[in-house]
């Protein structure tokens, strides 16, 4: 029997989830405080209910929201988890959470009779919208068994990294990568302009050479475009979490050299007002830098 799933939050990750599942056949309810993005997915074959109301009525609560923060606001407030200890629901959080309330969060439901897991996932909306994403999963190994077919109906792939807390920090392992491969992309692309060299061209040289990666495949064209609006992410949460990747390392006492780089070359941006523009917008820090006007 298919599990009961709500999606809390259904933003550019949270519509695809509930999309993805609603398609796979599993019964779906869905809230956001936006009531437009709700009916959206209602037509598609989702139910609405109020948030007080859900744990009662499904198996699987899937988060897709800002921060840790507002997941918490969420868990306790809304969802009122605490006070209703709903025995044997299962939590997902699919956002990209701070490692250390995660854990506490985790630990405070358990005493309740509710797991959870931290399910990131890797991809951009994008990618997600596709079914392009892998998801990276920390929790009880009862728990993750019980929701991998609903991990494998919304993505091409799926990885139990063992405790609570693991997929939250192997999902900082990989932005950590994929930021560098950025901030590289338009390091050389800001070169290539100077050198009186087409970026267009240079763009389509690099995704053919040893160089080529999915974030040059991803945010290439943006960069060489300068099109940063309608973001398949935005730079806000880029920063937030590139900011938790730094405090991760300083927590483990593991130096972080290009990665502290990056970060205050998106506080620069953020500091101009570019909050809600794509992370490709991170290529004006650089044309800035070299005095590049056109």
């Amino acid at each position: 029997m298919l599990k009961r799933i709500a999606v809390i939050g259904v933003g550019l990750m949270g519509s695809s989830l509930a999309r993805h599942l609603v398609n796979a056949g599993f019964p779906v309810i869905v809230h956001d405080v936006d009531p437009a993005k709700v009916e959206a997915l209602v037509k598609l074959g989702a139910e609405a209910a109020a948030p007080e109301k859900i744990a009662s009525l499904v198996d699987v609560v899937m988060l897709s929201l800002p921060n840790s923060h507002v997941v918490n606001d969420v868990l306790i407030n809304s969802l009122q988890l605490l006070e209703s200890g709903r025995q044997g629901l299962i939590v997902v959080d699919c956002s990209t959470p701070d490692p250390d309330m995660s854990l506490a969060m985790a630990a405070q439901l358990r005493e309740r009779g509710i797991e959870m897991l931290d399910g990131t996932i890797s991809g951009t909306s994008e990618m997600f919208a596709e079914k392009d994403a892998i998801f990276m999963v920390g929790g009880s190994a009862q728990a993750y068994g019980e929701c991998e077919p609903i991990f494998h109906a919304a993505s091409r792939g799926t990885f139990h990294m063992g405790a609570n807390g693991t997929g939250a920090n192997t999902k900082l392992v990989v932005n950590l990568v994929l930021s560098l491969n950025r901030m590289a992309l338009a390091e050389g692309l800001t070169l290539a302009a100077k050198a009186g060299l087409d970026q267009a061209q240079v763009l389509k040289v690099l995704q053919q050479s040893a160089a080529a990666s999915r974030a040059m495949e991803q945010k290439g064209e943006r960069m060489v475009r300068r099109n940063f609006l309608k973001p398949a992410s935005t730079l806000k949460t880029s920063y937030k979490d590139s900011r938790l990747i730094l405090g991760l390392g300083a927590k483990l006492d593991c130096p972080l050299p290009m990665m502290s780089l990056y970060v205050q070359a998106l506080a620069s941006e953020v500091s101009k007002g570019k909050t809600d523009l794509d992370p490709a917008t991170i290529i004006d820090f650089y044309r800035e830098l070299a005095n590049i006007r056109t």
